[in-house]
């Protein structure tokens, strides 16, 4: 069984899927539980773990999660295969992809990325396809991944110069660890202390490598390169990060512009979603002011993730991120804004799914989990009756907003259909499935 676990990651679709049928047809799934995890990377981008879509679906299913969302940088490519899974195992899901952009009207201020005023961590959520090629949309996700990849060259052509004859080489060193070429930060990162320990043929010698380059003592470099999870947060650091030797800080033509990447969220009849970090920003001292800005720009959800907001050792610190996201919720809450939570996976050892029954969360765990209900109603509607949450004739039919979240939290919370479920509204068409939807809804319970 163990094998086949790993084989569900395994770069080639094919042997994941017949490890998935393996594994799915002999797993014992527990009872669900009301939890859920609406924001996790796969090795599309980075998954700490190096995790598949596939992979993640049976995770969560195994922690009876009651719902489940993939969330790539710059890249769809889990969408289908993550909806799929999700399908087979009968759980909750919905994709998405999050990327960084520019605020415009925050450009003096900094946001949710330290040190980098006007620069934006944004998502979308709910999408079923990626856009159709040579629409607008799909123009601007390519461009999104074509920048990229010209940052992470240009950011390692920097590093390089400055390391005396020990270089990396993007294609060949870096590419090779993603199965569709989406490099990351971390991605590059691993790929340099790869490459040093087998260079300077190890341990010792790569260790004396770094602490000549950082100016440390070997014996500190040496401690820390024994612990690769950390060594790299370390050289994450030294070599990318604000004030890293390969850092350049950004402007406003480094990302694209937050509206833009909006009107290509919405032509996909998806859900725009602003991100929040943990209001100790200039730009999210104030989160009515922000969300009513981000609001009239079209974003009509928030996502945060929860483990930065209370989770420190330090009473008056823990005070300060708890007071903060109180504050955030109680805006989300009067703007009607849906909220999708998660852990990231972006990181080896992180949580799989957040403790919604610590005292800082407990508040709030009825709207973590109507949020991703409405994600999954969502998306639901979306695959089956072709209605979107950001559609106008929603908008319309729903002029309240709490009523429209109602509707699609009520979908959503419908337990995952059966392959003959799937069959049945596939079949009907758009108008008839919305119908059915609509009435199970009201039942909670397939009609």
């Amino acid at each position: 069984m163990t094998d086949l676990i790993e084989q569900l990651s395994s770069f080639c679709p094919k042997e994941r899927a017949k490890a998935f049928a393996e594994l799915i047809a002999t797993t014992p799934f527990p009872a669900e539980k009301p939890w859920v995890n609406m924001h996790l990377h796969t090795f599309f981008s980075y998954n700490g773990e190096g995790w598949s879509p596939t992979r993640i679906a049976y995770e969560m299913k195994k922690l009876g999660l009651y719902a489940a969302a993939v969330c790539d940088f710059d890249v769809l490519q889990a969408a289908p295969e993550f909806l799929a899974a999700a399908d087979q195992i009968g759980l909750r899901g919905a994709a998405g992809f999050e990327s960084r952009v520019f605020f415009n009207e925050y450009a003096s201020q900094e946001i949710n990325s330290p040190g980098e005023p006007g620069v934006f961590y944004f998502m979308g959520m709910g999408f079923v396809k990626a856009p159709q090629p040579g629409t607008a949309a799909a123009d601007t996700l390519a461009a999104m991944l074509t920048r990229s990849h010209e940052r992470n060259r240009a950011v390692i052509a920097r590093i390089n110069a400055k390391l005396n004859g020990f270089a990396l080489d993007y294609d060949a060193d870096v590419l090779p660890l993603t199965p569709e070429k989406n490099a990351t930060e971390r991605h590059i990162i691993s790929a340099y202390n790869e490459k040093a320990l087998k260079q300077f043929g190890g341990m010792d010698g790569a260790a004396a490598f770094w602490a000549t380059t950082f100016g440390a003592p070997v014996d500190e470099i040496r401690q820390k390169i024994s612990n690769t999870n950390g060594f790299n947060e370390f050289l994450r650091s030294k070599l990318i990060k604000r004030g890293g030797i390969g850092y350049i800080q950004p402007t406003n033509e480094t990302f694209p512009p937050l509206e833009q990447v909006i009107d290509m969220i919405l032509a996909c009849r998806a859900i725009p979603m602003s991100a929040w970090l943990d209001g100790a920003s200039d730009g999210e001292k104030d989160p009515m002011a922000q969300l009513e800005c981000l609001m009239a720009k079209g974003v009509a959800a928030v996502n945060i993730i929860p483990d930065r907001n209370w989770n420190f050792k330090d009473p008056e610190v823990k005070g300060k991120k708890v007071a903060a996201l109180n504050d955030y919720m109680a805006a989300a809450r009067k703007l009607n804004l849906p909220v999708n939570v998660g852990t990231e996976g972006n990181k080896p050892g992180q949580r799989l799914v957040d403790d919604f029954e610590c005292d800082a969360l407990k508040p709030f765990a009825a709207d973590f989990l109507a949020g991703a209900q409405v994600m999954v109603g969502h998306t639901r509607l979306l695959r089956y009756a072709d209605v979107s949450f950001t559609d106008a004739a929603a908008k319309q039919e729903f002029a309240c907003p709490t009523c429209r979240n109602a509707f699609f939290a009520s979908v959503g919370a419908l337990p995952a259909p059966s392959a003959a479920i799937r069959g049945k509204l596939e079949d009907m068409g758009c108008e008839k499935a919305f119908a059915y939807l609509k009435d199970s809804a009201a039942a909670q319970q397939w009609k």
